[in-house]
C-alpha cells in the first residue's frame, strides 16, 4: 500500500526535477510511487531504456534534502543506476540547494 503523504513528497521531488532537467533520456524510477523521464538527450520510446535510476522513496527524498550523498548511495546498493547518462547527481544537488 502507498503512503498518501510519501506520494506527495516523491511527485513534489519528480516535479522539480523535470523543472530542472527537462527531456527524456533518463529514466527515473521510484516504486511503488513513480518513474519520469528526465534529463536532454535522445528520446526513449520502448522496451527498457538505456538510462535508468531506480531508488526507494526514502531515498529520493533523502537526496533531495542533502541528508546522504549519491556517491554513498551508489556503493551501498541504494540506488540503482545503469546507462552512460544514469549519473544524475548533479540535480539532487541542485535540489538540496533549494531545499
Amino acid at each position: 500500500m502507498r503512503d498518501p503523504e510519501v506520494m506527495r513528497q516523491v511527485k513534489e521531488i519528480l516535479a522539480q526535477i523535470s523543472e530542472i532537467a527537462p527531456g527524456h533520456a533518463v529514466e527515473l524510477r521510484i516504486p511503488p510511487y513513480s518513474a519520469i523521464q528526465c534529463v536532454d538527450g535522445p528520446k526513449h520510446t520502448r522496451g527498457t531504456p538505456p538510462n535508468v535510476v531506480e531508488m526507494s522513496a526514502d531515498s529520493l527524498v533523502a537526496l533531495s534534502k542533502g541528508e546522504i550523498l549519491w556517491s554513498d548511495a551508489i556503493s551501498d546498493g541504494r540506488i540503482h543506476a545503469s546507462g552512460e547518462r544514469s549519473d544524475i547527481s548533479d540535480l539532487f544537488s541542485q535540489l538540496a540547494s533549494r531545499n
